[in-house]
C-alpha cells in the first residue's frame, strides 16, 4: 500500500488532518517547481499571443497601405473592410474602422527594415511586439518623438507598467524628467548601481497626485505623500520598498526622525529622502550626510550596499547644489519637486478665478 493509500490521520480539536510523514519530503518541492512551471507557461503563452496579434495588426497595416499607395484605395473602401471583417469573425474584436486605421498608421511608423524577422518572413519591430496592442497605439498617439517612444517602450517592459500606468507616466513627462537632478553618484557608486540608481535623478519629482495648493507646507507634503505611498513609489521608480516615516534613530542619546526611509530591492541599499519647502540650502547636505552615517552603522546589514541620500526641495540653484556634493564621499542627490504644473501663460488668463468657479459649482 503507498502513502497515499493510508488512512494515517490525526484528530486534532475536532478536525481531521493527514500526518504530515505520508508525504515524501521531496513533494513539496516538486509542487513549488511545477507551479513555477505552469506560470512561467502561462506567461509565455500570453506574450506569445500579443505578439503574434501585434505581427498580425502590422501586417493588415502593410496590406491596407500597399492598397492605398498602389491602388488608390480610399476611406469608404477601409469601413467596408471592417464590416466585412467584424461580420466574418463576430466573437474577435480590433476591426472596427478606427482600429484599422490605427494598423495602418503602426506600419507606417514602424516600416520594412526597421526591426527583427518574425515567422511569416514580414519585418516587425523587436520592441514593439513585445507590449500589448493598447500600449502600442497610446504611446503612437502621445509620444511623437521615436527617441521619448523607445524609452518608455523599454521602461513599459521594465516595470510591468498598465496601460493606464503608462498614461500617467507619460502626460507627467516622465522621459522629460529624467537626469535633471543635482548628484554625485557617478563618483560614489559602483558602475552598475549608478546606471540603477537613474531614476533617483529626476527633476522635477511630480506630486500633482497629492492635490496640494502651492503653497502647502512642509507637513501638508509629508503627510499626504504618506497617505498616498503608492502613487509616491510609482513617482519614484521601481524596486523601491517603503521603510517608514519619521524613522526614529537614536545617536548618542539623541532622537532624530527621518522624514522618508525607504529600501531598493535592486540596489541592495536603504534609501533616505528628505523633504525641505524652501529652496535648496547647502547645510541640508550636512545633515542627510550624517543621517547616512548613522543608517549604515545602525541599520545597514553586513549584505546591503552603502545608504543613498535623496534630497528634496521646492527649488534649488544648480551651481550651489553641485558645490554642495561635489566633493562628498557618500551617494547624495538634489532634487526638485512640484505640487502643480504650471499653465502657459496663454491660458491662465483665459480660465475664470477660483472664486468664480467655486460661485458656479455651489449654484
Amino acid at each position: 500500500m503507498g502513502p497515499f493509500e493510508r488512512d494515517d490521520t490525526l484528530h486534532r480539536g475536532g478536525i481531521t488532518t493527514e500526518k504530515t510523514d505520508i508525504v515524501p519530503e521531496e513533494y513539496n518541492t516538486f509542487l513549488r517547481d511545477l507551479k513555477e512551471r505552469i506560470r512561467n507557461s502561462q506567461l509565455k503563452a500570453a506574450i506569445s499571443v500579443n505578439r503574434e496579434l501585434v505581427i498580425l495588426y502590422w501586417n493588415i497595416g502593410k496590406e491596407i497601405s500597399k492598397r492605398q499607395k498602389e491602388n488608390g484605395w480610399g476611406s469608404k473602401l477601409i469601413r467596408k473592410l471592417s464590416i466585412d471583417l467584424q461580420n466574418s469573425f463576430p466573437g474577435i474584436g480590433g476591426f472596427s474602422p478606427r482600429n484599422i486605421f490605427r494598423m495602418r498608421a503602426f506600419y507606417l511608423e514602424y516600416p520594412d527594415g526597421d526591426g527583427q524577422q518574425s515567422d511569416t518572413d514580414e519585418i516587425v519591430p523587436q520592441l514593439v511586439a513585445q507590449i500589448p496592442w493598447g500600449h502600442n497605439i497610446v504611446l503612437l498617439e502621445k509620444v511623437k518623438n521615436k527617441d521619448e517612444r523607445i524609452w518608455y517602450i523599454k521602461q513599459t517592459i521594465e516595470n510591468g507598467w498598465s496601460r493606464n500606468v503608462l498614461v500617467m507616466q507619460i502626460e507627467s513627462d516622465l522621459y522629460g524628467r529624467q537626469n535633471r537632478a543635482t548628484t554625485n553618484f557617478e563618483h560614489t557608486l559602483p558602475p552598475e548601481q549608478s546606471d540603477l540608481a537613474e531614476q533617483l535623478k529626476k527633476d522635477p519629482h511630480n506630486f500633482e497626485f497629492l492635490s496640494l495648493r502651492n503653497d502647502a507646507d512642509e507637513r501638508d507634503v509629508h503627510r499626504s505623500l504618506v497617505d498616498r505611498i503608492q502613487k509616491f513609489l510609482l513617482e519614484l521608480g521601481s524596486g523601491f520598498s517603503f521603510v517608514g516615516s519619521q524613522y526614529h534613530l537614536e545617536v548618542g542619546g539623541e532622537d532624530f526622525y527621518i522624514d522618508l526611509l525607504f529600501y531598493h530591492l535592486k540596489l541592495r541599499r536603504y534609501i533616505i529622502i528628505e523633504l525641505k519647502n524652501g529652496k535648496f540650502k547647502p547645510e541640508h547636505v550636512g545633515k542627510m550626510n550624517f543621517y547616512l552615517s548613522a543608517v549604515d552603522d545602525l541599520l545597514r546589514h553586513s549584505d546591503d550596499e552603502r545608504s543613498i541620500g535623496l534630497i528634496l526641495c521646492r527649488e534649488r540653484n544648480n551651481v550651489v547644489a553641485e558645490y554642495s556634493v561635489q566633493d562628498l564621499k557618500k551617494p547624495v542627490g538634489i532634487s526638485s519637486y512640484q505640487l502643480t504644473r504650471a499653465l502657459p501663460e496663454g491660458i491662465k488668463g483665459a480660465l475664470p478665478p477660483v472664486e468664480e468657479l467655486e460661485r458656479e459649482l455651489s449654484g
